[in-house]
């Protein structure tokens, strides 16, 4: 008698899904229908102009602010209904420091890990561990205030991947960065996806911290107006960069 073996198809859930997100202040709109997928082990970029509603978009999805109507999962964790499951899988970095500048580099991650409920032997390793990765080994013991742009950025990734979350979320992190400080941080991030599976939803308004084979969101007065594989995007509207993508799209005929 034989016996035929049915493999089932593994469906690997997003990092990230957002659809048909909305916001408003008040009377005012902020985000229309805002749809974004952030595959797992993949680099996205939400592209937007200042005040285009990019960061309104990752306060709702952090949990700052609850959305007026769509749905947020992480990992397939709803984000209303399974608040600490998705929230325990991802990491932060957001446009403004919130590093205690009093406190030594150390500190901050111990704080950091205990309201993950980390375990304190286990943090200890995981801070060491994570210090070494970024290329902060030897500075532990420094106040965060002595630090430079680019070390306290490296921080406060160290400080988000603690708890290993599947999703990372940087809200313009490479603001006030110099150039080679902000090239260093982007590959580190980068890094992140192709060696560990992180999957990143990086939002910027710097063009030149994207690159070709990424998945590309653009945002304009809270819509998103382009979607898809950047070299794909590039080819059907007829450019030949992300700028001249970004500018043809959001200029208004007069």
């Amino acid at each position: 008698m034989s016996h035929e073996v049915i493999a089932e198809a593994t469906v690997e859930l997003p990092a990230l899904s957002v659809s048909a997100l909305e916001f408003s202040y008040g009377r005012h709109p902020v985000l229309k229908k805002v749809s974004v997928q952030v595959p797992g082990g993949r680099f996205v970029a939400l592209i937007g102009a200042n005040g285009a509603g990019k960061t309104t978009f990752f306060s709702i999805v952090t949990g700052l602010y609850a959305a007026h109507q769509g749905s947020i999962s992480v990992m397939g964790h709803d984000l209303r209904s399974n608040t600490l499951q998705a929230l325990a899988s991802m990491g932060v970095v957001f446009q403004r420091s919130t590093l205690d500048m009093d406190l030594t580099i150390n500190q901050n991650l111990h704080y950091s890990a205990a309201l993950h409920g980390i375990e304190r032997r286990e943090a200890k390793r995981r801070i060491a561990e994570g210090l070494q990765q970024h290329g902060l080994s030897d500075l532990g013991a420094r106040k965060v205030a002595s630090l430079s742009g680019g070390q306290r950025r490296r921080v406060e990734l160290a400080r988000a991947l603690l708890h290993k979350p599947s999703l990372l979320l940087l809200d313009e992190p490479t603001v006030g960065l110099d150039l080679q400080s902000r090239a260093n941080f982007i590959a580190h991030v980068r890094s992140l996806c192709s060696e560990q599976g992180t999957g990143v939803l990086w939002a910027t308004h710097l063009m030149d911290e994207v690159e070709s084979g990424d998945m590309v969101f653009i945002m304009d007065h809270g819509d998103i107006i382009a979607a898809g594989e950047l070299d794909a995007l590039l080819q059907n509207h007829g450019v030949d960069d992300i700028t001249e993508l970004f500018n043809s799209l959001i200029t208004k005929p007069e």
